[in-house]
């Protein structure tokens, strides 16, 4: 088939019911194209995946499909960029992070190019698809990359508040996503700055600073703990690089603990971020790491996963109690 599926036919329905939170992506490339920006779009053999055959059914003269060959997909779009275009293209983050690093350090990030890249099925939220598949170092990479802005955002609002706030951001900018099953933690139109954390509560006891897909997750837990008589907090770290680092030392200054979550290696990515911080200034406050330990995350159904590394609900609010002692 060479053309999009049609939105009527069962492969649609099916793909959209599997994915509804990444609706909010195409949906807000359509609203930017129609509020005047340059954007166009483009994926590499996946805008099933990521939702993109909705931009590119409205706007097929601003859509490419590259096929599988994602570093000349990010080659292409600092091209696009050099153009005067807003080019925002996708791809699982396990191949857009790893294979495509040298394009995006020196095609995208080296040049200053305003180049969007969306990185889906982060994390381990992929399963069974296997550790090629697996995205659980690709925050400590971006990061690592100079003048290159790195957001995890929670839930699908989240997200279409960061792509449509990225038109007045200079940098570059990874955005890791999850696979749109993410249940909402925040209403539509929801306000997003870039390197602004958001604080849902602060804690004496122990300070949770989540980031991604485990927003969800940290915030049953908070609420479980706090009405179980413990005085936590909870941050969404959404924007990685630059870190908030004010949020960061005011929970350690509040709170005897600060307790990472990510859906990452715990190292180099959202712990290693906050550790950094903490150890500058000297914080005597305790950094407790959670996430996965420095492996290869083993192959199995998401939910599975989740629950093997104590990153549900569960899961946190089993860590914190550990940790509170």
């Amino acid at each position: 088939m060479n053309g999009p599926i049609d939105t009527n036919s069962w492969q649609y329905r099916q793909i959209n019911a599997r994915a509804p939170g990444l609706s909010y992506l195409a949906n807000a490339l359509i609203d930017l194209v129609e509020d005047g920006y340059p954007v166009v779009a483009g994926t590499a053999d996946l805008q099933y995946s990521n939702g993109l055959v909705r931009f590119a059914q409205r706007f097929p003269e601003r859509f490419t499909q590259f096929g599988i060959s994602e570093q000349n997909m990010v080659s292409a779009a600092a091209g696009m960029a050099s153009t005067g275009a807003m080019p925002f293209v996708a791809t699982f983050a396990s191949f857009l992070a790893l294979l495509c690093c040298e394009q995006i350090r020196t095609d995208v990030a080296y040049s200053a190019l305003p180049v969007r890249l969306i990185g889906h099925h982060a994390g381990i939220s992929l399963g069974f698809y296997g550790t090629s598949h697996h995205a659980t170092e690709d925050l400590a990479i971006m990061r690592s990359i100079a003048d290159l802005t790195v957001v995890a955002p929670a839930d699908g609002p989240q997200l279409a508040a960061a792509v449509k706030a990225s038109v007045n951001h200079a940098q570059p900018i990874y955005f890791r996503i999850g696979r749109g099953q993410e249940p909402v933690v925040y209403d539509d139109g929801v306000d997003f700055q870039f390197g602004k954390a958001i604080v849902h509560g602060e804690g004496s006891d122990l300070t949770i600073i989540a980031c991604g897909s485990m927003v969800h997750p940290s915030r049953e837990a908070y609420r479980a703990l706090r009405a179980a008589g413990k005085s936590v907090g909870l941050i969404d770290m959404h924007t990685i690089k630059p870190l908030d680092t004010k949020a960061v030392l005011s929970a350690a200054a509040h709170s005897r603990f600060v307790l990472t979550i990510e859906e990452h290696n715990i190292l180099g990515g959202l712990g290693g971020a906050v550790a950094e911080i903490l150890a500058e200034a000297g914080s005597p406050a305790r950094l407790i790491r959670h996430g996965i330990r420095d492996e290869y995350s083993l192959i199995a159904p998401p939910t599975h996963l989740y629950k093997h590394y104590r990153l549900d609900a569960a899961g946190i609010e089993a860590t914190v109690r550990e940790a509170l002692g």
